[in-house]
């Protein structure tokens, strides 16, 4: 369960009070109105416009590419950017691929559900899982706003919401119900809802569901997989049953010296900030870094900018070396499996390395899709990483010996050094991929999709 002090609401109430519930941008009239009434918010939101900045991650750690082989990750995996992109991204992504044939399943509607206020009402209309069992494709055109007021606010109120299920049922689990918890507590939730790990429930038609029966832990989140014998998919080059973790942010955050002063989300990341016409407060809603309003986010606690940023200079340093370390060492451990499947292996000799690896790229995942790691939680991103270190060092040594109890003398690793040469290890055609995409986008995005799914892309 987490735990936070209970701290004083005022500032945050006042902050937040100045925000009422907007609707869905398809309603034109609303819209229309909140621009008018809330100009402030309205335009901080929009602002998010204009952080479309981005870097290709497989670009930068090309080994990641190897790690996630066999799952749609390898295709194409970017940092992320303002919430105005957030439909447009999911679209126009390799990962979510392009139309399928009739009668066949294809990547489910859950992949909208974080993205836009189309999701939470689309699983009305249809229930939850009729959206999950529906083809992500065939939703496109329901998909008519991003990220926006009522993802996060009751109807016509100032109140705070969480309109997605798996989130309700995720808090309930925790024993952190949405109805019984302070403001503050309440609007960690409500960026908690989408920055979490999660996966998607195959028993359950593909629903999202947050894996917290024992706990947000890694070793917690772990138990749950194990128990219940899932993985994502099975690597196709050592034959490990992969587990992929999402930007578990609200883990990390939950149990940080942050979380403990109730220091939220919304403390950092969406400041009060002051309308310079009229001098009112409002709280901005252009979500971004906290240093960028260093007086008004961390001043309180910490008197000097310059200290923090070389803190975190350093967390970031130390946390990527060790990141790359357990890269190299999953690399060469996948295809040391391979060598020993190829020369004959069984499961009964295999059965502890696989799970070593397993459990060791679990941790590195955990800790490395986690957005804000070394600002949120660096010290349990050096005990993951450093577990994840020992447990790869385990799987290796049990490889060893596999290897040489079946006369392996040589085995051989790929060139992990570009993204290129990475894909080629893996057999993924980029460029084909494109093609087919682009195919896709030009044939029934352009034609069919409302404009929204275009931002970022159509200039």
């Amino acid at each position: 369960m987490l735990l936070l002090k209970d701290v004083k609401q005022t500032s945050l109430a006042l902050s937040m009070g100045l925000l009422v519930s907007f609707s869905a941008l398809a309603d034109n009239t609303v819209d229309e109105q909140n621009r008018a009434k809330f100009a402030n918010q309205y335009q901080s939101w929009l602002a998010t416009e204009e952080q479309s900045e981005r870097e290709d991650m497989l670009a930068a750690y090309p080994a990641s590419i190897i790690l996630w082989a066999g799952s749609a990750y390898a295709k194409e995996y970017n940092s992320p950017r303002g919430h105005q992109f957030a439909v447009a991204d999911v679209t126009h992504i390799l990962r979510t691929g392009v139309s399928v044939e009739e009668g066949k399943k294809g990547l489910s509607a859950s992949c909208w559900t974080c993205k836009t206020p189309d999701a939470p009402r689309l699983m009305n209309e249809m229930g939850v899982e009729g959206f999950s069992d529906a083809n992500f494709a065939d939703l496109g055109t329901e998909i008519k706003s991003v990220v926006y007021c009522s993802d996060c606010h009751q109807e016509g109120s100032e109140k705070l919401a969480l309109p997605r299920p798996h989130a309700q049922d995720a808090m309930a689990k925790i024993k952190l119900p949405f109805d019984k918890q302070n403001t503050t507590m309440q609007g960690a939730q409500v960026c908690g809802q989408c920055h979490v790990t999660y996966y998607f429930q195959p028993e359950r038609h593909d629903k999202v569901n947050i894996p917290w029966i024992f706990g947000s832990t890694a070793d917690d989140i772990e138990k749950y997989y194990d128990t219940r014998r899932f993985y994502e998919w099975i690597h196709p080059i050592s034959r490990t049953p992969i587990l992929k973790a999402r930007h578990p942010e609200f883990e990390h955050w939950s149990r940080s010296e942050h979380a403990e002063a109730g220091v939220t989300c919304i403390t950092c990341h969406m400041p009060p900030a002051t309308d310079d016409a009229k001098g009112a407060e409002f709280t901005n809603h252009k979500v971004g870094n906290a240093l960028d309003s260093f007086d008004s986010t961390c001043k309180a606690c910490h008197s000097s900018q310059k200290t923090i940023e070389k803190t975190l200079q350093n967390h970031k340093k130390s946390i990527d070396a060790k990141a790359r370390e357990v890269e190299n060492l999953l690399v060469k451990a996948h295809f040391e499996a391979k060598a020993a499947w190829d020369a004959g292996a069984t499961w009964p000799l295999m059965n502890d390395a696989i799970m070593g690896i397993r459990h060791s790229q679990w941790r590195w995942d955990f800790a490395m899709s986690s957005h804000g790691l070394y600002a949120h939680n660096p010290q349990e991103g050096h005990e993951l990483l450093d577990r994840a270190i020992k447990q790869v060092t385990m799987a290796r040594q049990l490889l060893a010996m596999v290897l040489k109890q079946l006369d392996v003398e040589k085995v051989d690793y790929p060139d992990v050094s570009t993204k290129q040469k990475a894909q080629a290890a893996i057999g993924f055609d980029e460029a084909a991929a494109k093609k087919d995409k682009q195919a896709f986008i030009k044939q029934q995005v352009d034609k069919y999709w409302d404009p929204v799914s275009k931002i970022g892309y159509n200039n």
